[in-house]
């Protein structure tokens, strides 16, 4: 039997939007930085239809603020 030493560092990945590295904790959703941008669903809707990929807090927060200019909100 081999012994697989599963590493507790999360992956980095690149923020879509802007290519920043994100520490990317999907695992731990509540500890990742884009649980702080709280987002409505319809924001949600938004940002996905524009998106696939992760996206940094700044960004959400970009993209959150877009959307509601957009809306008239």
């Amino acid at each position: 039997m081999s012994s697989h030493i599963h590493s507790a560092k999360h992956e980095i990945i690149p923020c879509e939007r802007c290519n920043g590295a994100i520490e990317c904790k999907a695992n731990s959703y509540t500890k990742c930085q884009c649980s702080v941008v709280q987002l409505s669903i319809n924001e949600v809707q938004y940002i996905s239809e524009l998106y696939d990929g992760c996206l940094c807090a700044k960004c959400l927060f970009e993209l959150q603020q877009e959307y509601r200019v957009e809306i008239g909100a």
